[in-house]
């Protein structure tokens, strides 16, 4: 078999095109690679906790191992489905996308009228002894649901009033969302907002969008006491009295040093509250230093590009707008979660992606990069093979 251009002396050569399918391994390395280093992480951060909240310095990493197993398992099989069954990306695309948005507004609102408390948010629901954070699902619906929508609207996507009907249609997942977690309200939007975006034409009809989005925002800050009360504890860091957590993560990143102190012998992670979930990137850098620091940046860099690739390879509209999605939502998280352990913007709580502690957060974020590894393997790829006749 010889591959090529044809030349001029093998004139009883002919050509055949043989298609084949990319699958994106890279990316593939990325993710399970920064999944066993989160629970490296965990255990690290959360040993000292473990031991003396439970009398087991295993507790946590043993119950994100469970949820990062699980997660991959489900990564593999949607990843499988998507592949290889049309049928499964046809479902996906199609009317049965609205199910997945009342899916989103039912959840939210069992959480607004019936949700459990901890830590003082109103976020969780219990079902058979099972802890589930319905925000976490809701962001992969409203990826599928908003792809779905976008990808049909055609040029109707040049006039900002359909955009602005799309955004309230999305309105209700995204307000009940905020209501109890403003920033994760906040990435949700930030999704629908990217894949509009994206498949749309005319930067000017999303002014009005950005303007109302920043509106919202603001009166959602201004109108809750203990939400401005975070903007000035992050203007006034070093003498708030709700400033403590930021301060100790402070502490921690700065005196990690290059190299940081080595894994484990991290000192700020005993005083830090929620060190393995919201702040586990300061104990990051205190363990491992600002090369560790970069290290983690870096990865989600090639993560992102990863995205990107297959965005721009996907065979059709809507599966391009899932992966943005996806896309849009780890990058968002990530760079949330790091500009608030390095104080650049108020304090909030969101996890730092496939990283920080959280059971239902991990195992659907591996559930949305098992469709964009579906997508992936969906690329076509052709090439040329040459076969000499009566050879």
């Amino acid at each position: 078999m010889e591959t090529g251009i044809l030349t001029a002396g093998k004139k009883n050569n002919v050509s055949k095109v043989k298609e084949d399918r990319f699958f994106d391994y890279t990316l593939l390395f990325i993710i399970v690679f920064m999944v066993l280093f989160g629970l490296v992480m965990v255990y690290s951060v959360s040993s000292y906790k473990g031991f003396t909240d439970y009398n087991d310095s295993l507790y946590f990493v043993k119950r994100q191992t469970f949820y990062a197993f699980a997660g991959l398992v489900a990564m593999a099989a949607v990843a499988f489905f998507v592949a290889k069954v049309d049928l499964i990306i046809n479902i996906l695309n199609s009317k049965v996308a609205y199910a997945f948005y009342i899916a989103a507004v039912v959840m939210q609102g069992l959480v607004l009228f019936g949700g459990s408390s901890a830590n003082g948010s109103i976020r969780w629901l219990s079902i058979g002894g099972l802890t589930l954070q319905p925000s976490e699902i809701s962001k992969i619906l409203m990826i599928l649901f908003t792809s779905y929508v976008v990808s049909n609207m055609g040029r109707q996507l040049n006039k900002w009033y359909k955009i602005l009907w799309l955004f309230v249609l999305c309105l209700p997942v995204i307000y009940m969302v905020a209501r109890e977690n403003l920033t994760t309200g906040i990435i949700i939007a930030a999704i629908v907002f990217a894949i509009v975006f994206v498949a749309g034409r005319k930067f000017i009809t999303y002014v009005p969008i950005i303007m109302l989005g920043v509106a919202g925002v603001a009166f959602m800050i201004v109108g809750t006491g203990y939400r401005s009360e975070r903007v000035d504890a992050w203007m006034q860091v070093a003498t708030h009295e709700k400033a403590y957590q930021i301060r100790q993560a402070l502490y921690a990143i700065g005196s990690g040093g290059a190299f940081g102190k080595g894994l484990g012998n991290g000192i700020q992670k005993e005083f830090i509250p929620e060190a393995h979930t919201d702040m586990i990137f300061s104990c990051i850098t205190e363990e491992l230093g600002i090369i560790g620091a970069i290290g983690i940046i870096i990865l989600f860099a090639l993560l992102l590009w990863r995205c990107i690739v297959i965005a721009n390879n996907a065979p059709d509209l809507y599966s391009q707008l899932v992966v943005v999605g996806v896309m849009t939502h780890i990058s968002v998280q990530a760079i949330i979660n790091i500009a608030v352990a390095t104080n650049t913007m108020p304090n909030t709580g969101v996890t730092l992606p496939f990283i920080s502690y959280g059971g239902t957060s991990i195992f659907f974020l591996l559930v949305e990069v098992g469709l964009v590894l579906g997508i992936s393997r969906r690329i076509r790829l052709t090439q040329s093979d040459e076969k000499g006749v009566g050879q």
